[in-house]
This record gives C-alpha cells, sequence and structure tokens, in this order.
C-alpha cells in the first residue's frame, strides 16, 4: 500500500470516532428495516449469512473509504487485511446473523479501529435496544452518551456468565466451564451474539463473559469498550490482552476476574484430553463465535 501515512494523529483520531458513531447511529435503522432477502450459507449450513449483512458491511465500506482511503480494512463479510503501521478497520456488520435470520432480535453491529494490534475507537450498537456503546483508548466508555462506571459484581452466586458457541457447536472447556459455574450457583446464558455478550459487561450486565476463540471482527470493539468501563479483559493466560493472537477471552468484573479465570482454566484443562476427532470438529467450526 504505498503512500500511507504510518500513524494517526489525535485530528484523524477525533474524526474516526465521529464517523464510527454516525456509521452506528445509521446501522440501527438499517438493521432493523434493509429485508433479509434470501437467507445463504457459507462453510455450513448453521452458518448464514444475510441481505443485512452485505449491505451494512458495503455501506460502511463506502463511507470510511471515502473519508479514510489511506486506511486498511478487515470486515466480516468481504474480507481484508491489516497492515503494519497502518490504522486499520475491524467490522461485523451483524453480530447474530443466526439470530436475525430467524426473526429472533439480539444482535450486534461492531466496528473498531486499531493500529498494529492496539485498538483505538470502538463503537456497539444494538439495533433492538437502541442502545450505542462507544469507547476511545484512555478517554473511558459511555452508553448512549453517558459515562460507565465500573462493573460491581462482586459474587459468581447468583449472578450471570455469558459465552457463546463456536459456530454452532460448544468451544472445548464450555461444557466444563458450565458446569464449574453451576457449583457455584452461578447461571450461564448463550444468547447468540459474542460482541453483546462481551461488551454487556461494560454496563454490569452479569459478573463475566467468556469466548472460546477471539477474533478480532466479533470481539475487538467490546474488548475496548469493556476494558475503558473498567472491565477486567484477558487472555487464556491471564494477562491483560485487548488483541490476543490465540486462544479466547474473558471480560469480568474486577473482583471476578481471578476466580472466573481459574475455573476457565479448569474447563480447558479437563477438555485437553477429548479425543482428535472432536478437536478436528472444533477447527473445522468456522470463525469464533456465531455468525
Amino acid at each position: 500500500m504505498s503512500g500511507v501515512r504510518p500513524v494517526i494523529d489525535s485530528d484523524e483520531t477525533d474524526d474516526a470516532f465521529a464517523v464510527a458513531r454516525e456509521l452506528a447511529e445509521w446501522a440501527i435503522p438499517a438493521t432493523r428495516t434493509i429485508d433479509r432477502g434470501a437467507i445463504s450459507q457459507k462453510e455450513n449450513p448453521a452458518d448464514l449469512v444475510t441481505d443485512v449483512d452485505t449491505a451494512v458491511e458495503r455501506h460502511v465500506r463506502h463511507v470510511i473509504g471515502a473519508r479514510f482511503p489511506h486506511h486498511a480494512f478487515v470486515g466480516e463479510e468481504f474480507g481484508g487485511s491489516a497492515v503494519a503501521g497502518v490504522p486499520t478497520w475491524y467490522l461485523d456488520p451483524v453480530d447474530g446473523t443466526t439470530n436475525v435470520a430467524n426473526g429472533m432480535p439480539w444482535s450486534a453491529f461492531s466496528l473498531a479501529l486499531a493500529v498494529d494490534e492496539q485498538p483505538l475507537i470502538a463503537v456497539v450498537a444494538d439495533p433492538w435496544r437502541g442502545e450505542i456503546f462507544d469507547a476511545r483508548r484512555g478517554r473511558g466508555a459511555r452508553l448512549d452518551g453517558r459515562m460507565l462506571p465500573a462493573p460491581r459484581a462482586a459474587s459468581l452466586a447468583g449472578s450471570v456468565v455469558s459465552t457463546e458457541l463456536a459456530g454452532h457447536r460448544p468451544w472445548p472447556g464450555m461444557q466444563h466451564l458450565c458446569e464449574n459455574l453451576a457449583d457455584r450457583y452461578c447461571t450461564v446464558r448463550v444468547m447468540g451474539s459474542g460482541t453483546l455478550s462481551l461488551v454487556g459487561m461494560a454496563a454490569g450486565r452479569g459478573a463475566g463473559a467468556v469466548v472460546g476463540r477471539f477474533g478480532a471482527v466479533d470481539h475487538v470493539a467490546a474488548a475496548l469498550i469493556a476494558h475503558e468501563a473498567g472491565a477486567h479483559v484477558l487472555d487464556e493466560a491471564g494477562q491483560r490482552n485487548l488483541f490476543p493472537r490465540s486462544g479466547g477471552m474473558l471480560v469480568a468484573a474486577p473482583a471476578l476476574a481471578a476466580e472466573l479465570h481459574a475455573l476457565w482454566c479448569a474447563a480447558l484443562a479437563a477438555s485437553a484430553g477429548r479425543s482428535d476427532y472432536e478437536r478436528q470438529r472444533y477447527s473445522d467450526s468456522g470463525l469464533p463465535g456465531v455468525p
């Protein structure tokens, strides 16, 4: 990519944040009103795509391409690649396509800007609740323009931990984690959008959330927002990490992050003896989270 600028200054970051907010606001009515069209499959019959997914991504690519032609772009539907030293956008136009395709109002629009895997700005829109989360690195997180306080959950008992399937299958260790949490009187929810599961922690919705494998287009926007709201965002090694290169991601209230991480690690260890067939099934499930 010739002629690109390797850094993004504060003025350009301001402009990018304003554009991201505008696109999130646009995505709310668009997701609700664009005809789903013919529902198609990608990798398998459970991996769906609708006209909403492709129409939203095309619009976002057009707007960002016109406003920031030197930026790179990675999207759920039409791909792309990050470029070292170049501002890169990560978009999932509809995280929760299977829900939308089946008439279930639970999905998210997720857009983030990062440089060299360091997220700088993020927006997540919930078209069905009409909510917009946003964050800028180092400036806190907001929900509909209001600053969010740190999540305050102090006990797993009586609380909720969210997770998501890997496509249409449980991720290795997911069933063990559910059992470990049940032993602590904590309920698990699988709602169908990894983005909403993670970003919900920014608003204190539950004790934590775990996804079996991090994917940038699905999860990086939610990760930055949760981090800026004061939640702990951890990789499988227990390190604070907003962009893991491998493995899953955990987001939790600060008082519960270490305990939930220990239960997650125990679940992963318990699944380590699974058969080669089971490992291949998970590998074949495609992109992380719910399509």
